[in-house]
């Protein structure tokens, strides 16, 4: 099942400012990655250059902080747990909000923290959802420490130093396109180079955008979600030249260019079929990125008028999402219904990651 929003009571106990008390609050939107995942993953990206084609949603990320008792304190309102160091005591990286942990020893090192912060958390999407949930909820939380602490930074900026908490300093393996999707907002066909990003924004039409946000399906298929483990046999593959794992790679990263030019044009049908396209040779880069469950909720979709779709993640379960025909929308979504899934209200958002301060 999805998260639940914490309750008012449960928000306004972790996080009811004083009269003097500053709070600083930011959202990050998660986003749907159409094609090139996987192509943002070193070392991919950095010797043959990788693309991807993504859009926020209105679902985010929040994180919260005031100052605090002389202590650095953490807590997620989806999973009630909490953890608590003092300022200078090493962090222990046992899978207990490791993430945070990373962001705070990130600033600590910049800055001192000598009140300490209080910290609370919150996200609209489980982790493996494929979302990009842990990438957002990351950029919500820098955002959030250097508000805090009057460090200014751009998108390319915070994006950067997310990812480098995330993928390098705490060891999570995955790529680089969350990041920046979630940092700058909207549709982006976003390049990666060695070492470089370059987003690029895209001015889609609003009836393009508005049809295709009308004939989209979006679904909870639930399911195991390791991505870790996933792309790491996507990159042992690259790395040992996997004929079938290099060609889809560079098949992925072609569509994703292709489906930018066809949204630009406004040519709906013709990126749905582009997005079958990229769920067959996403399927190519390694094991365990769909499973018997998953083709068969994709078949009964694609029977019931689904130009194309796709896992919205690395794979093996969480959202997928489905381009529907003209005049197939009701039976498409009967469809994957029927099949166990849960269907999820949403819309395209155009704001990256904001910060706001109360007190």
């Amino acid at each position: 099942m999805l998260p639940s929003e914490p309750s008012a009571a449960t928000l306004a106990s972790l996080l009811q400012p004083g009269r003097s008390q500053r709070v600083i609050r930011a959202r990050a939107p998660l986003r749907i990655s159409f094609a090139g995942g996987g192509t943002d993953v070193p070392p991919y990206c950095d010797e043959r250059g990788g693309a991807v084609l993504s859009a926020t949603i209105n679902r985010y990320a929040c994180a919260s902080a005031t100052i605090g008792g002389g202590r650095l304190a953490v807590k997620s309102l989806d999973y009630d747990a909490t953890i608590s160091y003092g300022i200078e005591d090493p962090f222990v990286y046992d899978g207990q909000l490791d993430l945070a942990k990373g962001v705070l020893d990130h600033f600590r090192k910049t800055a001192p923290l000598h009140e300490g912060l209080d910290i609370a958390l919150h996200n609209a999407a489980p982790p493996g959802s494929g979302l990009g949930s842990s990438s957002a909820i990351t950029v919500a939380l820098v955002r959030t420490v250097a508000e805090f602490m009057r460090i200014a930074l751009d998108p390319y900026q915070l994006a950067d130093i997310a990812y480098r908490i995330e993928r390098l300093e705490v060891g999570i393996k995955g790529g680089k396109q969350d990041h920046y999707s979630t940092a700058f907002g909207g549709f982006n066909y976003i390049e990666f180079y060695d070492g470089i990003a370059v987003v690029n924004p895209l001015r889609l039409r609003r009836e393009t955008l508005y049809e295709l946000e009308y004939r989209m399906v979006v679904a909870y298929v639930g399911g195991s979600h390791f991505s870790s483990n996933i792309i790491e046999r996507q990159v042992t593959n690259y790395q040992n030249s996997v004929e079938r794992t290099l060609k889809a790679m560079d098949e992925l990263k072609r569509l994703a260019f292709e489906m930018k030019q066809a949204l630009l044009r406004g040519r709906i049908d013709e990126f749905g079929a582009m997005l079958d396209a990229s769920w067959q040779a996403k399927k190519q880069m390694a094991e365990g990125i769909t499973d018997p469950r998953i083709d068969e909720i994709y078949e009964a979709a694609r029977k019931a008028g689904a130009l194309g779709g796709k896992i919205t993640g690395a794979g093996g379960g969480g959202f997928m999402f489905f381009v529907a025909e003209p005049g197939k929308l009701f039976f498409l979504q009967s469809a994957v219904k029927a099949q166990g899934a849960q269907l999820v209200d949403f819309s395209f958002v155009e704001e990256g990651v904001h910060a706001w301060t109360l007190g």
